[in-house]
């Protein structure tokens, strides 16, 4: 069972990909929505759209990406067919601990567009750093820690796209939002706005920055 909200997020990402590199992904849209459309156990899924990236070394970039989306696939379409406690579960929790590796920030954001939509209220930075991931709240210093670079350049969100260029281009290689810093910070400048030119020409890691960014801006 797949989200529409993912098989759309899986296309806008890879022919994103295909139209800002030098590879064709689409024929692998069909690949992947098979893998996370299956009945299978999550932890099959995620064996399963591995063993595709296994095969394909030029979408390794998107791997950890595409694992958030079967994530939140999970959440929103498999987990329905399951007991209503599953997510309380041991297994899970089991599941839980043997991924605690895998997956990027993404998924927290996507969470937060998630209840965006549920309550129809607009995405806003503010919102997503002080309300949904709490980074201000003494008991969710890793949050803090992790956003660090975003809390402390939120002044970009009036810069222009080769500001935040500018910025994500100095941050340390052991940031953990180094990879996402462009694709989240140009989405929250205007996520309405879909000025898809000026931030692909703007962009640190191309194919990577502008799937990021198509799966944002189309998560309706």
């Amino acid at each position: 069972m797949i989200d529409p909200k993912i098989q759309t997020a899986i296309s806008d990402a890879l022919n994103a990909h295909t139209v800002y590199g030098v590879f064709d992904a689409v024929p692998f849209i069909d690949k992947f929505s098979a893998a996370f459309g299956t009945d299978k156990t999550f932890l099959e899924k995620v064996a399963d759209v591995d063993a595709i990236f296994d095969d394909e070394p030029k979408l390794e970039e998107l791997r950890e990406v595409f694992f958030d989306l079967l994530m939140i696939n999970f959440f929103s379409a498999d987990a329905k067919k399951l007991e209503e406690d599953y997510l309380d579960s041991e297994e899970w929790e089991q599941i839980e601990e043997d991924t605690l590796d895998r997956g990027t920030e993404l998924l927290n954001l996507l969470l937060y567009l998630t209840e965006c939509i549920d309550e129809e209220i607009d995405p806003e930075l503010d919102d997503y750093l002080n309300e949904f991931l709490l980074v201000n709240d003494d008991e969710f210093q890793d949050e803090y820690s992790i956003y660090e670079p975003v809390i402390t350049n939120q002044i970009l969100m009036d810069s222009p796209l080769s500001e935040v260029r500018k910025v994500a281009e100095t941050l340390p290689d052991d940031t953990e939002l180094k990879d996402l810093f462009y694709p989240i910070m140009a989405f929250f400048q205007n996520p309405e706005s879909n000025d898809e030119a000026a931030v692909a020409d703007n962009a640190v890691f191309r194919t990577f920055d502008m799937a990021v960014y198509k799966i944002l801006i189309n998560y309706k």
